[in-house]
């Protein structure tokens, strides 16, 4: 017979795990139906040097309508100023899609998403790192690229011009083909900057967006994660190496040593040789060659490739 002590506890138990599912049940999110959207959604992304730049956006189609173009004055009447005309349950047969002197969000549904992760210049204009929507005013002859610190709006209807970060102008271009989707590309690309191409109809519109100094953002990226992981030897060591293909010995030889310190390897021995060789070091080098070997050894390494390689230091055949 169970007693009722027993019992008890074993009510108490069953009611603390339904209670416990229930919790868990109540943190998931509700299940979704992923819509179809008319205006798909896309994304691209670029890295200069080591700073990604990402678009996140949804992609209107032309569907033979007329996108760029003057308000008729019954739509113009519908907003004052820079305000959004960019309401489909507003927009009459014949107007067009995006106005001309109004605020666009430079896609469909949720405002395009422009993220950078460092500091970037735009147009020759500085932008901090971080996540913006991109909005846009088009004009004729003049566009203004606006990257607003609001970057979870709905289109444009919320958007508020004290909250951006940056505006730049930019030309607008024709092309003789039309573009059915609107598009973003990168294109071109250069070692510290990439041009930034909105492309919709017969229209391109390009920003450029710079690193300023590629070496110093990644200088920065690398100590972050240095700092980070104090006891990772392996981090240093890929600086380290990174300096001494650009010939700087003096901050390779800094870098080495701190992944020695960190923990002495075969790896980080024999790259402070080669290190120590290309600086004009030899001496050293050398002795810290034969360190290296014997570390590696002693570790179970194959060396026999570096042994050949400070033989022929050793003999002048380098």
């Amino acid at each position: 017979m169970i007693s009722l002590r027993r019992l008890s506890f074993f009510h108490l138990v069953i009611l603390l795990g339904f209670g416990c599912a229930g919790h868990a049940l109540a943190q998931q999110p509700p299940l979704a139906i992923k819509p179809i959207r008319p205006s798909q959604k896309a994304s691209v992304m670029q890295t200069v040097g080591v700073t990604d730049i990402t678009i996140t956006y949804s992609r209107p189609p032309v569907k033979g309508r007329p996108i760029f173009a003057d308000a008729p004055p019954s739509m113009e009447a519908r907003a004052k100023g820079e305000a959004t005309l960019d309401n489909q349950n507003e927009r009459q047969p014949g107007e067009p899609i995006v106005p001309y002197n109004h605020v666009w969000r430079a896609g469909a549904n949720e405002a395009t998403l422009f993220q950078v992760t460092d500091d970037v210049l735009i147009n020759g204009q500085p932008l901090k790192a971080g996540s913006y929507s991109l909005q846009v005013i088009p004009g004729k002859e003049e566009w203004t690229i606006i990257f607003n610190n609001d970057p979870g709006q709905w289109g444009a209807f919320t958007y508020d011009a004290k909250k951006d970060a940056l505006r730049v102008k930019a030309k607008p271009q024709m092309a003789s083909d039309n573009q059915e989707w609107l598009m973003y590309n990168f294109d071109p690309v250069t070692e510290n900057s990439a041009t930034v191409n909105l492309r919709w109809e017969k229209v391109r519109v390009p920003f450029t967006v710079q690193v300023k100094d590629v070496k110093a953002a990644w200088r920065a990226h690398a100590d972050a994660l240095i700092a980070a992981n104090p006891n990772n030897e392996v981090l240093p060591l890929q600086v380290a190496n990174t300096y001494a293909n650009d010939k700087n010995w003096d901050e390779a030889l800094k870098f080495i040593d701190q992944s020695i310190k960190v923990k002495e390897t075969f790896r980080n021995l024999s790259a402070k040789a080669n290190i120590l060789w290309g600086a004009g070091k030899k001496d050293e080098a050398l002795t810290v060659a034969d360190a290296a070997i014997a570390k590696g050894k002693a570790d179970k390494v194959d060396t026999s490739a570096f042994e050949k390689q400070v033989a022929n230091m050793k003999s002048g055949k380098m």
